[in-house]
């Protein structure tokens, strides 16, 4: 049965009839389930202006209710856990456990957002001059949009929505069209949760509606995840329109292991991190970079360990990994596969040639590990997004940085190690937004913020924590007298 899925204007679902569909799958099966509408402009801007009707009575609510409505929330996500993640592994294709860890660091961000009456606070200084006071405030922006992928479908709209919303902004949420059934579901709980119609609304769509919410007059912010060519079309389209913009884009994420490493933790983490979600996350472990005599050790246990995978449907018993998200990707991955053999690559482990415990229609592929790679190859240089690792062997630690610092990419960067000097010259030297030491994905928790540094970010503020408090507000200070005033004066007013 295919199920029709339609965007969420206004507290309902949209009654329009529109004129361009796109196929949703289930990857397990191959099957089409779903029938997305892809909004047109007019769709887009229905949605905007359901936004703009409330912006301003929202953002002028007290601070009690927005926090009452994320509380609410958060309590309506927690006992519907298992039904957001059985959409998310319905649409996305990973397997239940991971999809219900998606859905508990999406909750993170959420518990940061109930916080807002305290993220909130401004400051007051009081005479800065005779009988002169001055405080700052921060204000919502009004509409703001959030474009989201689909490697994520609850998780990162969660980075966005509950802290705009918190501080008093309308939210136009774009999803991928690839799962898009996640984000109806949240902005129902968050209507559930007593959210006035209006204030976060969905739809549904492709290039058009992403280039006309960049564009449109009404939305003051752009938040976007996704590829780096569309990230940096997203940030410079939406500057040149005068909006703020965050934009993250791609990785290609290295993880240095030095010779006294605890290697039995390293290959733990690699696998789990390289191969966790197919390796469609853009934390995943792309590259690990074994320094001197690491680098047989680190292939044989991670070949062991990865061969050792269960892949399968997210229903199956036992599943480790689940299908990639359409075949077109499935095919695309695979290419490289092939091609770093023919680049001059050994691979240790063909993924095409791993057991399948799932429907044969489905868009499957195993663990990929490819050694001896070098940066001219294109599994080394492309950002891959699928379950292909590669080794890069390199003699010393300098050779490892500068290695991870040429890479165009800068999202996350991990080192293991037992050398706590190695470990603090890391953190410092290298050029990575987000930074591991003995840790594979450094996905900082919600009162910190996540983003990369390079090609991976287009804009100056990362994303949820303190940053994404910042980028949903701007801050207005206040000067008052309540006395005399003492005269004209008509040069610059001092401070005494």
């Amino acid at each position: 049965m295919t199920v029709a899925i339609s965007h969420r204007i206004n507290g309902k679902p949209w009654a329009g009839t529109a004129s361009r569909h796109g196929d949703v799958f289930d990857p397990a099966t191959g099957a089409v389930t779903g029938r997305v509408d892809l909004a047109s402009s007019d769709v887009v801007d229905e949605a905007v202006a359901a936004a703009v009707a409330v912006a301003s009575e929202w953002g002028s609510s007290s601070l009690a209710r927005r926090a009452a409505v994320l509380f609410e929330f958060r309590r309506l996500m927690a006992d519907h856990a298992a039904d957001v993640a059985a959409i998310v592994c319905s649409e996305h294709g990973k397997v239940r456990d991971d999809a219900m860890g998606e859905v508990a660091r999406g909750l993170d961000v959420v518990d940061f957002a109930c916080g807002i009456p305290t993220l909130l606070k401004g400051g007051y200084s009081e005479n800065v001059s005779t009988n002169v006071d001055t405080f700052s405030i921060q204000q919502p922006l009004g509409v703001v949009a959030g474009i989201t992928p689909f490697n994520f479908p609850v998780m990162v709209p969660l980075w966005m929505f509950p802290i705009a919303v918190a501080a008093g902004n309308a939210f136009v949420l774009k999803p991928s069209e690839r799962d898009p059934s996640a984000a109806n579901f949240l902005a129902e709980l968050m209507e559930e949760a007593g959210l006035p119609p209006g204030v976060l609304n969905v739809v549904h769509g492709d290039k058009e509606a992403v280039t006309r919410l960049v564009e449109h007059p009404d939305v003051a912010a752009v938040s976007f995840v996704g590829s780096t060519p569309v990230a940096r079309f997203v940030y410079e389209t939406a500057t040149r329109h005068g909006k703020r913009a965050q934009a993250l884009g791609g990785a290609k994420n290295h993880m240095v292991v030095l010779p006294d490493a605890d290697m039995e933790l390293a290959a733990d983490a690699i696998v789990s991190a390289a191969y966790g979600s197919s390796g469609e996350r853009c934390m995943a472990v792309s590259v690990v970079v074994a320094v001197g005599r690491a680098g047989d050790e680190v292939v044989a246990r991670v070949r062991e360990r990865a061969a050792a995978l269960t892949v399968g449907s997210a229903d199956a018993e036992g599943s480790d990994m689940g299908p990639l998200i359409t075949r077109e990707h499935r095919d695309r991955v695979e290419s490289y596969i092939e091609a770093a053999t023919e680049e001059g690559a050994a691979v240790v482990l063909d993924g095409r040639r791993h057991p399948v415990h799932g429907d044969p229609g489905g868009f499957w592929t195993g663990p990929s590990l490819v050694d001896g790679v070098t940066p001219d190859m294109s599994v080394y240089r492309d950002e891959i997004f699928g379950p292909v690792l590669s080794v890069a062997r390199v003699g010393t630690y300098d050779e490892a940085v500068a290695l991870v610092n040429r890479n165009p990419y800068g999202n996350g960067a991990a080192i293991f190690t037992n050398d706590g000097r190695a470990a603090r010259r890391f953190q410092h030297e290298v050029l990575a937004g987000m930074v591991g030491i003995n840790v594979a994905i450094p996905v900082p928790v919600s009162h910190y913020s996540f983003g990369g540094w390079k090609s991976s970010l287009f804009g100056d503020s990362h994303i949820y924590g303190a940053d994404g408090v910042r980028f949903y507000t701007r801050t207005k200070v206040v000067t008052a007298r309540w006395s005399d005033p003492g005269g004209v004066h008509l040069g610059f007013p001092p401070n005494m």
